[in-house]
């Protein structure tokens, strides 16, 4: 299973009306591990950021003029794309700006070039209703550290919103109601510092008959079906 975790930052908040993405970042999960392989672009728009936008990401034109161009970098993000399940937090806002930007140079739209695309926002709601359920809020939830998160930022977010994703979808991994670390479970072995010993209870030779009897009557009450009798040593 290959999932890539992807964000974007924008000059403003649609496309309709001639915003741009300046930023793409994506992580790559396989079988439920970061793989470090990252995908992180900063985008030239050809014009300036809202106000309201440039204080989420912080991105200025001077900082953007010697960047790439969407076009230039297309078919390696694409590339990278390809074949995965893409998760997006908000989904349709970042496949908005992504259709335009394809649109724009002549391209289909970008579900076009994976097999699929799963708002992370949507299956969290399905989680925890009535809840807020921001990447922020998430990270507070699942014990995922944001400090470092002064700014918004496409890579920085990817990454956040990757253990974000791996912590909401895993799901009961063990029979054990809880996980626990090794002190737990040292904890649990040794309860205020007392080890405990369950005590070995021996079985009499009367026990030991009747449980035999009882089994034969099983046996023969299942016209020798039974499974038991298969194994060595069993009466």
């Amino acid at each position: 299973m290959r999932w890539v975790i992807l964000d974007t930052e924008t000059t403003g908040l649609d496309p309709d009306t001639g915003h741009r993405i300046i930023e793409i970042g994506a992580v790559e999960v396989m079988n439920r591990s970061l793989t470090g392989r990252d995908f992180h672009v900063y985008l030239n728009p050809d014009r300036e950021s809202d106000p309201g936008a440039l204080e989420v990401h912080g991105l200025t034109t001077d900082f953007l003029s010697d960047k790439p161009r969407f076009k230039d970098v297309v078919d390696e993000f694409l590339d990278y794309v390809g074949d995965a399940e893409i998760i997006i937090h908000n989904a349709p806002f970042d496949l908005k700006f992504l259709d335009a930007e394809l649109g724009k140079i002549g391209k289909k739209s970008f579900k076009t070039f994976c097999p699929e695309v799963t708002d992370s926002l949507v299956h969290a709601k399905s989680l925890h209703p009535g809840k807020r359920n921001s990447l922020d809020a998430l990270c507070d939830r699942y014990g995922i550290s944001n400090a470092h998160r002064t700014l918004h930022g496409a890579l920085l977010d990817s990454q956040l919103l990757a253990e974000v994703w791996l912590a909401m979808t895993r799901g009961q991994d063990s029979l054990a109601i809880e996980e626990y670390d090794e002190a737990s479970r040292l904890e649990r072995a040794n309860h205020n510092g007392k080890h405990y010993e369950l005590p070995a209870i021996s079985v009499s030779e009367q026990e030991l008959q009747a449980h035999g009897a009882y089994l034969e009557a099983l046996d023969k009450a299942s016209d020798g079906k039974t499974l038991w009798r298969t194994f060595a040593g069993h009466v």
